[in-house]
């Protein structure tokens, strides 16, 4: 055995699974912390335009973590599997087919973004106030950063399979923490006074640096992970197994452009107070998700691995106590939001209309964190367990098929903030058929 492998197997239970999403929840908040910093500094200018600006191209970013996802999740589980079944060689050809595959389908992506930005922008919600700074801030922290944004998420997917969860986290954390060092400076009036545009630039380089990070982490660890173009060939017979455990978590976070934007466009024909509002919103509504993100993300391995090793019985254990963790943390998050909603958009704008329209959103929105707490373990175990079919319903169901009408339904019900319902309803459809499946054997 190991020391990489020895956390999978006989490390007691809540030390391994301590140990694996740690680090990877330390990963999201830091994430968060720098997308949290874009909207504070930004909303520092007090011109809802640009902190309005910000809500709309979120989605994009959630489009390329899909694309990531597809490949990273994918690999990760695969790669995980590998390992369980005490093949590092196959472990090996997975890095790398899954690193070179995801490279071509993100530029891929980036040139047709690119080239249609305009139309995606007010896809999105853009209007004529706020198209020119959507424009500024796309043009930097997705055009210019995309590829680094997502190789990094990529990467640590892949660092996270092979045991090495603190290295996963620190590539991404590193480039977090850049991003808030570099923010006021590029965006408030006092140093280079870009604005939205100086966010999305320093959101690019500091995405550059973490990929740098994580290509010198796996070229320099005496692990199972390789990037030689070398390892594709071999490694394109596992590419339907990474395509195939991946979509899932792909399909979800594309869906959830779909419903982002969708309800960023029912909202954008109010005032654009309430366009930066629920963009406010979204931000803390963010954080118990990447928590059970993180929490998701640190269990894969650890249940992959027992799956494919056989060991039913630890993967049970790792799962129930890591999502006793989410849940406890998405509780504490549904009090403290209720509470100190006025409190907490007030902390990113003092502009009183978007405060006031943030708050109540807010107060809508977070009902039904803690079913969204466990639907994301849910979905992560499935794919780990290669149920492709039963991760793919349940992220169908949480984003996407069922948003779209309910938008209509719940606008006309009590406009504009009867949307703020929406999440909480589909949250709870969701997690009852994820419960459902769950139960079912395989």
């Amino acid at each position: 055995m190991t020391d990489r492998t020895k956390i999978f197997e006989n490390e007691p239970v809540r030390r391994a699974v301590l140990k694996q999403i740690a680090p990877a929840i330390a990963a999201q908040m830091i994430a968060l912390l720098y997308n949290l910093a874009d909207t504070w500094f930004v909303g520092l200018l007090n011109d809802p335009r640009q902190t309005a600006a910000v809500t709309v191209v979120y989605p994009s970013f959630i489009m390329l973590t899909a694309i990531s996802n597809l490949f990273g999740v994918g690999g990760a589980a695969a790669l995980a599997r590998a390992l369980g079944r005490k093949k590092p060689d196959e472990a090996g050809n997975i890095s790398a087919v899954s690193f070179f595959i995801g490279l071509i389908a993100v530029a891929v992506f980036l040139g047709l973004y690119t080239l249609f930005l305009d139309p995606v922008l007010e896809l999105c919600g853009a209007t004529a106030d706020t198209l020119s700074f959507c424009r500024g801030y796309a043009l930097y922290a997705i055009t210019a950063g995309g590829t680094a944004s997502a190789l990094s998420m990529l990467m640590s997917n892949l660092v996270r399979a092979e045991g090495a969860s603190f290295a996963a986290s620190f590539g991404l954390s590193a480039g977090g923490i850049l991003n808030i060092i570099l923010d006021p400076f590029f965006i408030l009036p006092r140093f280079l006074g870009m604005g939205v545009a100086g966010a999305g630039l320093a959101t690019a380089l500091s995405n550059v640096v973490s990929c740098v990070i994580f290509v010198a982490l796996i070229l320099g660890r005496k692990g199972v992970l390789s990037l030689s173009p070398k390892r594709i060939k071999p490694g394109l017979k596992h590419l339907s197994e990474v395509l195939k455990t991946g979509l899932p978590s792909a399909a979800q976070f594309l869906l959830t452009v779909v419903a982002i934007a969708a309800q960023a466009r029912f909202v954008s024909k109010y005032p654009t107070a309430a366009v930066a509002g629920l963009g406010i919103t979204k931000k803390l509504d963010q954080l118990p998700i990447n928590f059970s993100i993180g929490t998701a993300t640190g269990l894969l391995p650890l249940l992959a691995y027992n799956h494919a090793a056989g060991n039913t019985e630890r993967l049970k254990k790792c799962f129930r106590f890591g999502v006793s963790i989410a849940l406890g943390f998405a509780l504490t998050c549904l009090i403290a939001y209720e509470v100190f909603a006025p409190d907490l958009a007030r902390f990113f704008i003092k502009d009183a209309e978007t405060v006031g329209y943030a708050a109540a959103f807010l107060r809508r929105m977070v009902v039904a964190m803690p079913l969204m707490s466990v639907c994301y373990p849910i979905i992560i175990r499935f794919q780990a367990e290669g149920r492709v079919t039963a991760s793919l319903i349940v992220s169908i169901l949480r984003k996407g098929v069922i948003d779209i009408p309910l938008l209509f339904l719940m606008d006309a019900v009590e406009p504009l903030y009867g949307l703020m319902w929406v999440q909480p309803i589909v949250d709870g459809i969701s997690l009852t058929a994820a419960l459902l499946i769950l139960k079912k054997r395989r």
